[in-house]
């Protein structure tokens, strides 16, 4: 069964950083685009960075710009989003999707298949 694994969740002072981690398990994540995507209380779903299987090609939502970083590290079979500057507005569930021929475009989520669990991300002081 394909399966995700998002870790490196936690509670952070604001203008604080954590790594997140992607591990996938039971399937290689060369040929995936990889995305992840955050729900913070009360509001729904966001996409927040995307990186193309390649690696080549990423995305980011304006509000993560210059804060955040997605990478992959293929070998490991792990994607990384780098969070620096964290603010309270970052704070929420985090979670990291695979998908196919994405190309990391304006909808990207709607090719993402599968699917982790979260890791949570509390960012306050």
């Amino acid at each position: 069964q394909l399966q995700l694994v998002e870790s490196g969740g936690g509670l952070v002072q604001p203008g604080g950083s954590l790594r997140l981690s992607c591990a996938a398990s039971a399937f290689s994540l060369d040929y995936y685009d990889i995305g992840w995507f955050r729900q913070a209380p009360g509001k729904e779903r966001e996409g927040v960075s995307c990186i193309t299987g390649s690696g080549t090609s990423t995305k980011y939502a304006d509000s993560v710009k210059g804060r955040f970083t997605i990478s992959r590290d293929n070998a490991k079979n792990t994607v990384y989003l780098q969070m620096s500057s964290l603010k309270p507005e970052d704070t929420g569930i985090y979670y990291c999707a695979a998908g196919r021929f994405s190309l990391c475009g304006p909808q990207y989520y709607r090719a993402m298949n599968y699917w982790g669990k979260g890791t949570l991300v509390t960012v306050s002081s």
